[in-house]
């Protein structure tokens, strides 16, 4: 049995990265990983298929809506939703791979299976009990549960973002419970499809969190693009029958109780860390009162030689968050000065248009008491601007 400097738990976008990076600095490193396939939740059922997705039918929106205004005259365009999930799947494949094989070369074992920390410095995967040096627990997220609903991707009717990514056909009708980044990218593939999509959502505002002004025009954006919202509505059940489902759900304007029908329903209120069954609390790890690793500065949990990352910890479930504590948490192992910049950790929704975000919002702003200023400049202008700027070919 080997023993390692540094055993990963969890090959996601936070875990592959602090695994690779710590290999370069000369740790003997292994990765442990229950899927068949490296990349976790982002590059397997999140972020790269759904990118894929969204990508298509962007290129579909744009034939039927502004191909004619270019001059770009083609016949009818038509979906064949078969091509469409080969196309995601073979992007998906290749991200894969390609972790697979930096894996190789920088000479990571893979313990194919799932981890539980029998102690500090023991990692049991299957039958057998690795010894390392550093633990870093990069675990990731799953959805989160909705009381009253169930979720069954499998039946392909109440479904979260996993299920949504693998419909076996485009549907006529969605409801899409959450307006937070998954429900709007999705519901948004979805109406660009042709699917009647409504949003229902428990605050009155959508994509929480963000720059107020951007929430207003965002919403009015994504209305005119088809997209339908009910705001304020606490949902309370999902019933499904004949192939279909009812959202049942109270306005909290006026208490009264309401229902929406619809072929799918996707379920996009969140997402907690994944930390069940890694034997934390007989570890001895810490937890805070939400759910998430407890950690210190340098990503150390409560025991020495057990750290973590990314998603399974405090802070913005982002791939490129977990990205940044992979790396430093690596560097910290090897004994150098790792460092995440919190502060300018960016934020994108890769609708149409994207809205992106970096540091305080402007109520943030405001609330820390400092006179602030807000500019602002037409996104026409800057696409001007960007075409005056560009180079001229040369004469020669």
């Amino acid at each position: 049995m080997s023993t390692y400097d540094l055993i990963v738990i969890g090959a996601g976008p936070g875990g592959y990265v602090c695994a690779i990076r710590a290999a370069q600095l000369g740790l003997k490193v292994a990765c442990v990983e229950g899927r068949e396939t490296l990349g976790g939740t982002c590059l397997n059922v999140g972020c790269i298929p759904s990118k894929a997705l969204l990508h298509a039918s962007h290129m579909l929106h744009e034939t039927h809506e502004n191909f004619e205004k270019m001059g770009l005259i083609a016949g009818e365009v038509k979906v064949d939703w078969a091509k469409t999930q080969a196309y995601k799947q073979e992007t998906v494949n290749g991200n894969t791979k390609g972790i697979e094989f930096l894996f190789k070369k920088n000479k990571i074992d893979w313990l194919k299976g799932w981890g539980v920390i029998e102690a500090a410095g023991k990692v049991r995967v299957g039958d057998t009990v690795h010894e390392t040096k550093n633990i870093v627990i990069a675990t990731g997220s799953v959805p989160s549960a909705l009381k009253g609903v169930t979720v069954d991707n499998d039946a392909g009717v109440v479904v979260d973002l996993t299920g949504a990514l693998a419909l076996g056909k485009i549907p006529a009708s969605m409801v899409v419970i959450g307006a937070g980044v998954i429900g709007l990218e999705l519901g948004s593939v979805y109406a660009r499809l042709g699917c009647d999509v409504t949003v229902v959502e428990y605050l009155d505002v959508i994509t929480p969190g963000m720059d107020g002004e951007v929430q207003k025009q965002f919403q009015r954006i994504l209305a005119k693009q088809g997209l339908k919202f009910t705001m304020g509505a606490a949902v309370s059940g999902v019933e499904t029958k004949d192939g279909k489902a009812t959202v049942n759900y109270t306005l909290k304007k006026d208490n009264s109780e309401q229902q929406v029908s619809a072929e799918v329903v996707l379920v996009a209120t969140g997402r907690r860390p994944f930390v069940e069954g890694l034997g934390l609390e007989a570890a001895g790890v810490a937890m805070t009162d939400r759910g998430f690793v407890q950690i210190d500065n340098h990503w150390q949990t409560s025991v020495p030689g057990i750290y973590a990352i990314g998603d399974a910890v405090p802070g913005p479930m982002l791939a490129h968050k977990a990205e940044d504590e992979g790396m430093a948490a690596a560097e910290v192992i090897a004994g150098k000065h790792g460092h995440v910049n919190y502060d300018v950790i960016p934020g994108v929704i890769y609708t149409t248009p994207e809205v992106a975000s970096v540091g305080l919002t402007e109520e943030a702003a405001k609330a820390t008491g400092r006179p602030i200023k807000v500019g602002k400049f037409p996104s026409w202008a800057m696409r001007a601007r960007r075409r005056c700027s560009r180079p001229r070919a040369s004469s020669r």
